[in-house]
């Protein structure tokens, strides 16, 4: 049996296109990790100045465990401004969560990110026929969940006491889903916003 997920390039109609993640990326990466910001996105697996050789390798890892993709973001002037990754894949059950995803200062508040998940949401249910799309973030991470939210994600549950932190803190874990039934109406919504705007949070 073959691979559910496979690398392929995703290539949207205003915003940005999709790599996947190649050891080639690393020089780019470490670029994009010098944003001043990123190192303070405490809430999500992001590359660290001068640590992008390292963050590379994490993700081979992690696809090898789960048979996951991470992507490169580029925008359109092709500067690579970000990633994200199916990760968690179940494909017996035709299901994935989409996580581990970081931007570039200048890349937030813009139509990237809508546009990134308008891709992998539509890659995930239109050629993978996935029965359900997860996505999960830090309870705290108000901001997150709230894009979650706006994406059309329904709350699934909260994993308390999910992960330990270096600290020793506990993270609860916010668990949403899309499932395949309500993607059309889902799909439509981020278009228009797209549309209207070409931005989203």
């Amino acid at each position: 049996m073959g691979e559910f997920v496979r690398p392929v390039e995703l290539t949207g109609q205003r915003w940005v296109t999709l790599e996947p993640l190649m050891t080639g990326h690393i020089p780019e990466i470490d670029a994009a990790a010098a944003d001043g910001e990123l190192g303070s996105l405490w809430y999500t697996m992001t590359p660290q100045p001068g640590g992008a050789a390292e963050w590379v390798q994490r993700m081979f890892e992690l696809r090898a465990a789960d048979h996951g993709v991470t992507f490169v973001v580029r925008d359109l002037d092709g500067k690579l401004v970000g990633s994200s990754s199916y990760l968690h894949v179940d494909g017996p059950n035709r299901r994935l969560e989409i996580g581990h995803t970081w931007y570039t200062a200048a890349a937030r508040r813009t139509g990237i990110n809508a546009e990134t998940k308008l891709l992998m949401l539509g890659h995930a249910f239109d050629e993978l026929n996935c029965v359900a799309v997860e996505f999960r973030t830090h309870f705290f991470n108000f901001a997150s969940r709230g894009a979650i939210e706006r994406l059309g994600a329904k709350l699934d549950g909260v994993l308390r006491s999910h992960q330990l932190g270096p600290d020793g803190s506990r993270r609860d874990t916010v668990v949403y889903s899309i499932l395949d039934i309500e993607w059309p109406a889902a799909r439509s919504s981020l278009k228009f916003r797209l549309d209207r705007r070409g931005e989203t949070g």
